[in-house]
């Protein structure tokens, strides 16, 4: 009888101590992911790649829907610091 109740308290015990751990760790990730974004290393604005993008590309002799297509991508990986 004894056995079983020690049994069962610490079963409970431990299960405590469990969801303290993952409490804790909660809290921890929640301080850590709070504010502002870290700002991306390398990327620019969107005025700034359009005008980096259009340099790049001044003086390309494709159709008009081939450099718009390679505008965009230019742009974008500009924006995320791709460059």
């Amino acid at each position: 009888m004894i056995k079983t109740v020690s049994t069962v308290a610490m079963a409970s015990l431990m299960a405590l101590a469990m969801s303290g751990v993952s409490q804790a760790q909660e809290k921890t990730f929640r301080k850590i992911t709070s504010g502002p974004p870290a700002a991306l290393q390398g990327s620019m604005t969107q005025s700034q790649a359009r005008k980096a993008c259009q340099m790049e590309m001044k003086g390309a002799r494709e159709s008009k829907a081939s450099i718009n297509t390679k505008m965009k991508l230019c742009i974008d990986q500009k924006m995320q610091g791709n460059s």
